[in-house]
């Protein structure tokens, strides 16, 4: 190994959390326009990790709509990629390079709230209707909850000199893969029934969109993320998405979003991820060669158009000291350059204490970066 990287604890928690914000002199104050609404003056950061990230207006707003997710979405693995996977559905639309990322302002929470309910509790809810003489066998077959939770992103441009303006907006629909009725058993919902209930939801989100003030005639992007089951490790993805054109109030046309992620070692579908499956299984041994006995790794890849993405290890330990945490980070991090020397990988190392180290390394990184916690 070539180098080793130690970030002190701030700097590391600044460049871990995807958000640096603008150090120095120099500031880009513009003015942020939107239809019907007060005028405001937000703050551009200089800063942009890489074409992947959007840089975020600031001061950060949060979307009315953020703590919902928390009671509506199963998994905590479904609660990142929700959000996560509709920045990269979006990315196709809205340049990163010259759009500009805020959290969703135009669907406040008490209009989630009855979007999300039944028809039965309020007229304008998106799921289907119950009654007090349904079964909750009746219910879990006919009407079931179908969706989870909404997820709104705003994307903004320069429409002048110091100012911005509203140039698109993401839509993203949670939908239950597995309904949950209290004193009853779950119950799976077919895809086919997920794909159909979400796209006449999408459409008729859309056209509510359309009404809200504010959103004017920008294009609209939507797309339909299928949630995992309550007890899985890995996140669900998006399945299908839409392009809504300016001024337009329905989607163009669905395409299939091709994404997954697969837990490793695998445990099914091993042909189709035979390659991936069989360098993670070599990672494994090489670490017990010279580190036996007590680690046990796990490993989730990401796949997109069927092509390896990324892949995230976790490597738990007991902790004996810190020297022994330096010594297996280093080691790691020779495999990484050795197994996946094109893949974009992240590695935590951790133990009953908390994370003892992190490496991480971009696609077309030669070497990747270390952080080594409190050393």
């Amino acid at each position: 190994m070539k180098r080793l990287f130690t970030l002190p604890a701030f700097a590391a928690v600044l460049v871990l959390g995807g958000c640096i914000p603008s150090i120095g002199p120099e500031k880009e104050e513009v003015i942020q326009e939107n239809e019907d609404v007060e005028q405001e003056t937000v703050l551009i950061p200089e800063v942009q990790l890489n074409e992947q990230y959007y840089r975020t207006l600031l001061p950060f707003k949060k979307s009315a709509t953020r703590g919902l997710i928390v009671n509506q979405v199963y998994s905590k693995y479904d609660i990142g990629e929700v959000e996560e996977g509709l920045l990269r559905l979006s990315a196709k639309h809205f340049d990163p390079n010259d759009h500009f990322f805020q959290e969703g302002q135009f669907i406040d929470e008490k209009t989630a709230i009855h979007w999300l309910s039944r028809s039965s509790k309020f007229d304008d809810g998106l799921n289907p209707p119950i009654n007090d003489k349904m079964t909750p066998q009746e219910i879990s077959e006919k009407a079931p909850v179908y969706l989870a939770h909404i997820v709104e992103q705003n994307y903004y441009v320069k429409t002048g000199d110091k100012k911005v303006g509203l140039a698109g907006i993401s839509i993203g629909l949670a939908m239950n893969s597995v309904y949950y009725q209290r004193d009853a058993a779950e119950a799976k919902i077919p895809d086919k029934t997920i794909e159909q209930q979400g796209m006449k939801m999408a459409e008729t989100i859309v056209q509510r969109m359309r009404k809200l003030d504010g959103v004017g005639d920008v294009p609209i992007t939507v797309g339909l993320f299928k949630q995992q089951s309550r007890n899985s490790i890995v996140p669900g993805t998006y399945f299908a998405q839409a392009y809504v054109d300016k001024g337009k109030d329905k989607p163009n046309g669905w395409k299939e979003v091709k994404e997954k992620f697969v837990l490793l070692p695998a445990s099914s579908d091993v042909d189709n991820y035979r390659d991936v499956n069989e360098r993670f299984e070599k990672v494994k041994q090489d670490i017990n060669d010279y580190f036996p006995g007590f680690i046990s790794v796990v490993g989730t890849a990401f796949y997109s158009d069927n092509n390896l993405e990324s892949i995230k290890i976790n490597v738990p330990i007991q902790f004996y000291g810190k020297n022994e945490v330096v010594a297996l980070t280093q080691y790691m991090t020779s495999l990484i350059m050795k197994y996946y020397p094109k893949t974009e990988v992240e590695v935590s190392i951790t133990s009953g204490n908390g994370p003892e180290s992190l490496i991480t390394k971009n696609a077309g990184d030669e070497e990747p970066s270390i952080h080594i916690y409190s050393y």
